[in-house]
């Protein structure tokens, strides 16, 4: 079944490529026409797709794909910000992941895109007083991704997380836009405290593999994290802290270390 172009006057660049690289890839590889036909070119739009995806993710014995459906599409109609999000931090991925090279790679296959639009949903659900059902599709995504973020916290746009795996951000954790982290990360609290308790993590930060951050502190815009640091102090804007516990080692080396994704630490610092 072929896909259903929008008119000249409603294309959508990011949509009409994806559609573009699924054709494609058929070609190329014909026994992936029924996954991707089903995921990608039966779809009208991005939404549409993004919906399905989803639903058959997140679907359950216990919650069929059906009714994940209906509130995706009523998510994603109700709350274009999402839709915007979404193709925000596909965007991201494919700029910052070198093994990412189409589109349509995080949206079928990378399960760090899946899983952050699953916090999405359930976060949507969260602020529509739905939290029964936002918190079911927390425990799908981390049943299923790998990933567990309460979908009380509050994430931007832009955000990247390569191999998405064992990561755990809090309900009170904040992440700011065109964040990047890796896999094993967490923005954790400290002790049983029950009120504002996570970490504040600031635009453009880059998040090292295996990196804790804990307890209700800031860590300020374009900064880095060395893989395997356990951070339990505030970490000034566009430095660089390493270690267990963290300490300053340097600067942040460039002012977008999210986008350039490097993480070696330089003889000066």
């Amino acid at each position: 079944m072929a896909h259903a172009k929008p008119s000249l006057t409603e294309i959508d660049p990011v949509w009409h490529r994806i559609c573009e690289e699924a054709e494609s890839a058929i070609a190329a590889e014909p026994l992936m026409g029924g996954l991707i036909h089903a995921g990608v070119l039966h779809h009208a739009t991005f939404e549409g797709a993004l919906a399905y995806r989803m639903s058959m993710k997140l679907a359950s014995p216990e919650m069929s794909e059906q009714i994940l459906r209906e509130i995706a599409d009523a998510a994603y109609q109700a709350s274009p910000e999402l839709s915007a999000a979404a193709r925000a931090d596909l965007v991201a991925i494919f700029d910052r992941d070198p093994a990412c090279h189409r589109l349509m790679q995080p949206l079928l296959f990378f399960k760090g895109f899946q899983a952050v639009q699953s916090y999405r949903l359930g976060h949507w659900l969260w602020k529509n007083d739905r939290r029964d059902l936002a918190y079911f599709v927390q425990m799908r995504a981390s049943e299923i991704f790998g990933v567990d973020i309460h979908p009380a916290a509050k994430i931007g746009q832009g955000i990247m997380i390569d191999h998405a795996h064992s990561i755990v951000v809090g309900e009170t954790a904040v992440v700011g836009d065109n964040v990047s982290m890796l896999h094993s990360v967490t923005l954790g609290g400290t002790g049983k405290e029950d009120d504002d308790r996570h970490p504040k993590i600031g635009n453009g930060v880059l998040i090292g593999a295996g990196a804790k951050v804990l307890g209700n502190i800031t860590v300020g815009h374009c900064s880095r994290i060395a893989a395997g640091s356990v951070v339990l102090e505030e970490v000034p804007p566009m430095k660089t802290v390493a270690g267990v516990p963290a300490k300053i080692v340097g600067e942040a080396g460039c002012s977008q270390p999210s986008v350039s994704m490097d993480q070696l630490l330089k003889p000066s610092q």
